[in-house]
């Protein structure tokens, strides 16, 4: 049996092509559009059918809504849109993204139909600490045939955590599209200073939603320090609605995604002060990209993306407020270097190949002869 005789599926909670921004659905929308492998997407109804894939639509309006909000019956939808397609002489590759909460449903219902031995079920978790099931009667690990991770560190923690990891385990780091956030000249950078009036300014740029787990306090409270003695920066905060006045700081609001990298391009030093264990950090890698030295918070699988502060400075205290102006300032003396990146370091084509080179060998795997 030849690899094309099996098909792939891929289970999505949001519609996709995905309209809002998001990193899961960013990576997805990407992958669509090139050289992908999926042959079915099982989601609500997009705005714009992607031509490149049959669908299977769940429901998705108010009444829906008002179904789960009171049964709670969301997988059932799922699982009856999976029925309109699948069948039981083919083979098929199942995908799934953070939704644990579908793995149950999905295996009872291939138990059920006979299906299981015709499919092969891979689960991309984008969180970082291992999803522990202790309060389950049964091992989520032992219902599905792949776990797709972020980052080796996150596997590692798969391993010291999770007593029973039965299943295959695969890293592909996130990606972005470098065609758009890549570094400028300086001569173009030093157009877009004058464009924003950022002249002969030193540049921080924070991005983010504003959350608590996101660290702007943080930074906020070491920009007052810093600013008393060096007036000659700028602090961009993007993605923040606040309308307090701080001197030196300006509030951009929500930039649309399609501006956010000549912010990015304009910007010297992006700062990452995430308090929470980060599954990866795409806007991380976008502002490396864009040509800004990065100091961000050592957790999560921030470590593993700067390369363990051989891309940037990681603050191993990152709720100190003093270690992030130590290293702001450190910043500002020159007292960094900034490593040349290749352009496919976490590049969408890196991904779009990991993600193609992650279900060929599926299909394999799904293949071999069982005992």
């Amino acid at each position: 049996m030849m690899n094309d005789s099996v098909e792939v599926i891929l289970i999505s909670r949001e519609p996709l092509p995905y309209p809002g921004m998001g990193s899961w659905t960013t990576l997805y929308n990407y992958y669509l559009e090139k050289n992908h492998k999926i042959n079915y997407v099982i989601c609500p109804k997009p705005e714009k059918n992607n031509n490149s894939v049959q669908y299977s639509f769940v429901t998705n309006n108010f009444f829906y809504k008002i179904k789960y909000k009171i049964f709670r019956k969301k997988n059932q939808d799922f699982l009856l849109a999976l029925n309109k397609i699948i069948r039981s002489d083919k083979k098929y590759i199942i995908q799934m993204v953070d939704n644990f909460g579908m793995v149950k449903p999905l295996h009872d219902y291939l138990t059920s139909k006979r299906l299981l031995d015709n499919c092969y079920v891979q689960f991309f978790y984008h969180g970082y600490f291992p999803y522990k099931t202790m309060n389950l009667r049964f091992n989520v690990y032992e219902l599905i045939n792949e776990l797709i991770v972020l980052t080796h560190d996150s596997y590692k923690e798969y391993k010291k955590t999770i007593n029973v990891l039965p299943c295959h385990v695969s890293v592909l780091h996130n990606g972005i599209d470098t065609t758009i956030f890549k570094k400028i000249s300086n001569s173009d950078k030093k157009i877009l200073k004058q464009k924003f009036d950022l002249e002969d300014k030193k540049v921080f740029v924070w991005c983010s939603q504003d959350r608590p787990k996101k660290g702007l306090h943080i930074i906020l409270n070491a920009w007052r320090k810093i600013y008393e003695l060096n007036q000659n920066i700028v602090l961009l905060v993007i993605g923040c609605e606040r309308t307090e006045e701080i001197k030196g700081v300006r509030f951009l609001g929500r930039i649309p995604n399609h501006n956010l990298s000549q912010y990015l391009q304009v910007s010297d030093c992006y700062l990452f002060p995430t308090l929470w264990q980060e599954g990866f950090g795409l806007s991380l890698i976008e502002a490396m990209h864009c040509g800004n030295y990065c100091i961000a918070s050592a957790t999560g699988g921030v470590p593993e993306v700067l390369q363990y502060g051989k891309l940037g400075r990681l603050i191993e205290n990152p709720h100190f407020v003093s270690e992030w102006v130590d290293a702001m300032n450190d910043f500002l003396d020159n007292k960094f270097e900034v490593s040349e990146i290749n352009d496919d370091l976490y590049s969408i084509e890196s991904w779009i190949n990991g993600m193609n080179c992650i279900i060929e060998e599926a299909k394999l795997r799904l293949q071999m002869p069982t005992k």
